[in-house]
């Protein structure tokens, strides 16, 4: 067991160079519970790389857990590599731009050039340089839609996806030989500048970027003859350059900004949840509709790699879920580029195992081929570059996740929330011009295909006892799979750990061939679908509900009884 009062005497000797932490540390004397909840674990680094609170120990974000997870990131690099180049950005967060500086300073004391962004950019421009540069790898200091505390560190592969679980196996393993005080090399990032073993990333590659991304329209030009009026929020983070830019590019004419969302603050101080799949962003919009009736609000969540619309429809705004935003593209895309005579005859649409089936049904109409991945950008991200290793790259239309997250291009090689506003802007003022509201476009598939009603449920684990119910918790689920859900059969069982479906009527066993991961998924009887995974960064356990009936009303009534039912199963209060 860790000695937690030794770490921290240890913590307390030796960051003293670091006034925040310093004082951090004092103020906690004696106060045997905030002692243990800062050292009982080191942050853990995986395929997310790190995330975490940011403030002093070795199970939070800061500069010596930021420097010991880059020493560890450029001993696998130089063993790797032969000459290795890392590209370097980060978001609007408390403390982002210090942290990617560390890291830079890291990698140059290691014999790693270099690249950084001069300005805070949106998380996809970092996978877009390491394709760009030839990097081995990037560095990406974000911690996503998550509250004002946190901060993380993700890394890119050379192919300009998260790290696989391979090279995020032998990045940790690096890193816990590192001893967090005496094993890093380090640099000051202006002596690295000066030795040119860091190079500030030029105009260049954010102007290509653009062309990218204007590339992948549908119907061009379709803004400027749409009159759509649009209001946007970065949620003051890194989308307000960008995402302004890419629909001023596209002829977007009507667009008001949020004001007390547009400039870059890691504090939040209007949206303490900057996560854009929650009503809460939306509301400082709200407060400008009175005078500017927006036919759509956009929101970008700080690091800019998602984005969340609420619609006005009949005199009201109404917040579409991902799964939503993610069938409607998956329609406008291919019905439109099928009317152009552009769509190829075998194209693709991939998904995440807990994205709405209701993508399959659309793919189907337009005979696509839907690939269901595990949940994680970084997996659809591979799959195009087996496309584009293929020459197949022309097949790819979009990857989504339910979680907000859309690509439309192969540009990059994780989701992009700047392609993704032009897209879903675009698309809402083609349908415009066709006298139609998102909603209305919604409702049409809802209509022709059936009513799916995907619901998430959240759960925390706050404290050093978190991880370990939820360890538990999986565990139980898994030995003891429940017979029903809600009263309804439960038809077959996918346990992605141990790569194995489990038919419950014949009580065949088949192999799952995707990476393993821990994620336990029932069928039941009516296309009704539980899926639980705990997150991999964070102590939360995330349940995923399908609730397949004819009309919303049952469905959502079908959801409150799956819910709570797998609630009791699972043992959460």
């Amino acid at each position: 067991m860790t000695d937690y009062n030794f770490l921290y005497e240890l913590w307390l000797k030796n960051a003293v160079n670091d006034p925040d932490l310093s004082a951090e540390l004092e103020s906690i004397r004696g106060k045997d519970d905030e002692i243990l909840d800062r050292f009982y674990r080191s942050l853990e680094f995986g395929t997310g790389g790190l995330r975490g609170v940011i403030g002093a120990g070795t199970n939070r974000m800061n500069v010596y857990t930021v420097a010991q997870a880059t020493q560890g990131l450029a001993d696998y690099l130089n063993e790797e590599f032969e000459e290795p180049t890392v590209a370097v950005g980060y978001d609007s967060r408390i403390k982002s731009q210090l942290f990617a500086e560390t890291a830079a300073g890291v990698l140059a004391a290691n014999g790693i050039r270099v690249y950084i962004f001069p300005e805070l950019m949106p998380t996809p421009l970092v996978s877009y340089a390491v394709r760009r540069l030839h990097c081995s790898s990037g560095i990406v200091i974000t911690a996503s839609h998550n509250p004002s505390k946190y901060n993380g560190y993700k890394c890119y592969d050379s192919k300009g996806y998260q790290m696989t679980d391979e090279g995020a196996k032998k990045t940790y393993d690096y890193i816990s030989k590192v001893d967090i005080f005496n094993g890093v090399k380090f640099m000051e990032f202006d002596d690295a500048l000066a030795e040119d073993m860091v190079d500030f990333i030029e105009d260049w590659l954010l102007d290509d970027f653009y062309k990218d991304v204007l590339s992948r329209q549908v119907e061009k030009g379709i803004c400027k003859k749409a009159d759509l009026k649009v209001i946007y929020s970065p949620l003051n983070g890194t989308g307000n350059k960008p995402v302004k830019n890419i629909l001023k590019k596209i002829g977007v004419k009507d667009l008001k900004i949020v004001l007390s969302q547009e400039k870059p603050d890691g504090n939040f101080p209007t949206c303490p949840f900057p996560n854009p799949e929650i009503k809460q962003v939306f509301e400082e919009g709200m407060k400008l509709t009175d005078e500017f009736p927006a036919d759509i609000m956009l929101a970008t969540d700080p690091d800019c790699d998602r984005v969340g619309i609420a619609v006005r429809h009949n005199g009201e705004y109404k917040l579409m879920t991902g799964n939503e935003v993610g069938c409607m593209l998956t329609e406008y895309i291919l019905s439109r580029k099928k009317a152009q005579g552009k769509l190829c005859a075998n194209p693709v649409v991939v998904k995440t195992i807990v994205t709405t089936e209701l993508i399959r049904a659309i793919a189907d109409e337009y005979n696509a081929e839907v690939f269901d991945l595990l949940t994680g950008f970084k997996y659809i991200g591979e799959l195009i570059e087996q496309l584009t290793d293929k020459g197949e790259e022309n097949r790819y239309e979009i990857g989504l996740e339910e979680s907000y997250g859309y690509l439309t291009g192969t540009h990059a090689r994780d989701k992009d929330a700047v392609n993704a506003s032009m897209i879903i802007i675009e698309m809402a003022a083609y349908y415009k011009t066709q006298g139609k509201t998102l909603v209305d476009v919604m409702n049409a598939l809802y209509d022709k295909h059936g009513m799916y009603l995907n619901t998430l449920l959240n759960f925390g684990f706050e404290g050093a006892d978190g991880m370990k119910k939820m360890a538990q918790m999986m565990d139980d689920m898994r030995n003891n799979p429940p017979a029903e859900i809600g009263g309804i059969k439960v038809v077959g069982v996918s346990d992605y750990l141990t790569s194995k479906a489990t038919d419950m009527i014949s009580g065949d066993v088949s192999d799952i061939t995707l990476p393993s991961s821990n994620v336990l998924s029932y069928s039941m009887e009516d296309a009704n679908k539980v899926v639980i995974r705990p997150s991999g960064t964070e102590p939360k356990i995330k349940i995923y509900i399908t609730a397949h009936s004819d009309t919303r009303e049952n469905a959502e009534m079908l959801t409150d009884v799956i819910g709570e039912s797998i609630k009791k199963i699972a043992g959460i209060e």
